[in-house]
């Protein structure tokens, strides 16, 4: 599947670390290639019908939206604050 980018979620990337990045870069890319890999621990968020998280590592989320042939991926960083703003 394709990835698109929130503007949310680019200014939000480009705050993070440069190992950091480098996590979501990694998170994305297994993404794509197999979105039930165990490590990002996908999931519906509660409450967000349309909204999806995973897991960055140990304490980054990335928000996204599974479209028709894309996702768009809304928000990323630390765990509560990104869940609080998905």
């Amino acid at each position: 599947m394709e990835i698109e980018f929130s503007i949310r979620f680019v200014r939000a990337y480009r705050a993070l670390t440069p190992s950091l990045q480098a996590a979501v870069d990694k998170a994305l890319r297994l993404l794509c290639a197999n979105a039930r890999h165990p490590s990002l621990r996908l999931k519906r968020m509660r409450g967000q019908h349309e909204v999806w998280e995973a897991r960055v590592d140990r304490h980054y989320r990335m928000t996204f939206e599974i479209h028709e042939g894309y996702y768009l991926m809304r928000n990323v960083g630390k765990h509560d604050e990104t869940l609080e703003s998905p």
